[in-house]
This record gives C-alpha cells, structure tokens and sequence, in this order.
C-alpha cells in the first residue's frame, strides 16, 4: 500500500461496489455461460447485417447490435481475468469502465426505433426541427456522459483526498441521471404516436403491424429504464464500506441487473428481425418519405435525423 501511495495510486476501493471483488469459483462460470450468448447473438447480428448489405439492404442498428455484443464480450473477458487477478486495481478499472460503457448503444437503439413510430404516426411533430435539433443534442450528450463516468471513476482511484472523492461521486451521479432520462425518451415518442389524435398523413415503413413495432420499442425501452434506474439508484444510495454492503451490491443484482436484462433485450431486439420491421427508406428526410419510393437505408443513420 505505502509503494501505491508513493506512485499516487491506484488505490483499492474503500466503498462497496455493484457485483463486489469478482471470484474464481463463482464469478468464472458464470460470466462464463453469458459470454457464449453474448458470441451467439454477436454472429446472429453479424449475419443478418452482412446477408442484408449483400442485397443492397443495409441495416445499421444490426451493426450496433454487434457492437454492443462485442463489448460485452470484452468486458466479461475483463471480469474473468479480474477474477483471476483480485488485486490489479488497474484490471478492475478498466472492467468497471466496460461494466458502463456497453449499454449505451441499446438506449441509442430505442430512441432511434421510436422516433421511427412517432414520425410515422405523427409526420408533423415527429419531423418538427425543434424535435430533431433537440434529439441530436440528447444523442451529443451521450458520449460526454460516458467520459464523465469514466473520469470520475478513475480520477477517485488515484487520489486519497475526501473533497476529490466527494467531487467524482458528484460528477457520476450527474451523468448516470442523465442515462436514466435519455432511456425514458422512447416511451415520451411512443406515448406521442399513440394517444394523439390520429393524424390525416399517418405512414407506414417496414414489415409487420405497427402495434406490434409498439409493443416492441416499449418492452426493450422498459427493461433498459430497469437497468438503468437500477445502477442510478444503487449509486445515489449513501456510500457503503467494502465490508459492509447492501442488498443491491450482490452478485446476483448485479448479473440480473446488467448481463440478464441485456440478453433480453437482445433477444427481443433481434428474433424480432428489427432489421425488417424498422427498415425505412434511404434519405428520409421529411414527412412522406416513409411512404415513398423504397431506397435502401444507408450505412449512416444520421441521414433520417
């Protein structure tokens, strides 16, 4: 301990943590077992995505899908290895970071799909400038909520002082609250499409039913609110000791909380073939171009906003 101080750190954790110290016995196989539906979901997206760009059908969420998988994948190898590892509090860091990092691109996913049903559903307001401009500012805050974690997170585990401790936690809250809200968005454009009255220029994209599209966005966009209420919670509670923790700082809490709701989503997500049913048109723009002559979506979702 006196050699880390010299150096500045890093130190160990004095405050309970989501999941606790990762152990061989336990934590191994059961990280395990979700690394290979982690590896099954990654090559089920990969192939869908690759057989749909072969016939001009590019479909860029499924490419998130895989992305997301892949970091999942590295952050139960990270877990594994920390398992093995107790005490590289280097390792740990770094596993912690991904712990946060994956989820992200699943809360992009839901936005992206409702706005899809509020502009078909409601063409005026879903296309409106204002709801695009502050869309795009949600989507640009993201990135900087992940920084802030990341910072906050790793600044506290080289320093020893209770004011800078106090600061990171500060910092974290802020940005784990703001996930929380930008999970809730979808259901604000689900809520919009659905309960306003009924409107004369309602389009229609993709295969299947729009209830069923509906039913869809909300169960993916309700087990993502659980996540991540469940990590804003647990981190707005009053700081723990590492050896007194709470009920929410289990292992089982923080596999049902993360990587079991996560391969939920996934399932839902990709049996579905969101790929088919959220498919639009290239260069859609402006109201009407659901409906209008099929082009291809691009490789870069950001034609749509």
């Amino acid at each position: 301990m006196l050699s880390l101080q010299k150096r500045g750190g890093p130190y160990p954790s004095t405050a309970a943590g989501l999941g606790g110290l990762p152990t061989n016995d336990l934590d191994t196989p059961i990280s395990a077992v979700f690394l290979v539906l982690y590896i099954i979901f990654a090559v089920i997206n990969m192939t869908i995505f690759q057989k749909n760009r072969r016939r001009n059908h590019k479909f860029v969420l499924s490419g998130m899908l895989f992305g997301f998988c892949m970091a999942r994948i590295t952050t139960l190898v990270l877990r594994i290895v920390w398992a093995n590892r107790q005490h590289n509090v280097r390792l740990a860091i770094a596993a912690n970071i991904f712990v946060n990092a994956g989820i992200l691109l699943i809360y992009i996913i839901n936005v992206i799909l409702s706005q899809r049903i509020l502009r078909a559903k409601q063409p005026h307001i879903g296309w409106h400038p204002i709801l695009r401009t502050g869309t795009k500012a949600l989507y640009y805050l993201i990135p900087g909520a992940l920084v802030m974690v990341i910072t906050a997170a790793v600044v506290s585990l080289y320093t020893l002082n209770p004011d800078t401790h106090s600061t990171c936690r500060d910092v974290q809250l802020a940005a784990l609250t703001y996930l929380l809200v930008f999970t809730c968005l979808p259901v604000v454009h689900v809520a919009a499409a659905v309960l306003l009255p009924r409107s004369q220029n309602e389009e229609t994209f993709g295969e299947g039913s729009m209830a069923a599209k509906v039913v869809i966005v909300t169960l993916s966009t309700a087990m993502c609110m659980l996540v991540a209420g469940f990590k804003a919670g647990a981190n707005w509670s009053p700081p723990r000791p590492v050896t007194n923790p709470a009920w929410f700082h289990s292992k089982a809490c923080f596999y049902v909380f993360n990587f079991m709701l996560e391969i939920l989503i996934l399932g839902l997500l990709t049996l579905t073939r969101i790929d088919k049913r959220f498919h639009i048109p290239n260069g859609s723009t402006k109201p009407g171009d659901y409906s209008g002559e099929k082009r291809e979506e691009s490789a870069e979702p950001k034609t749509e906003h």
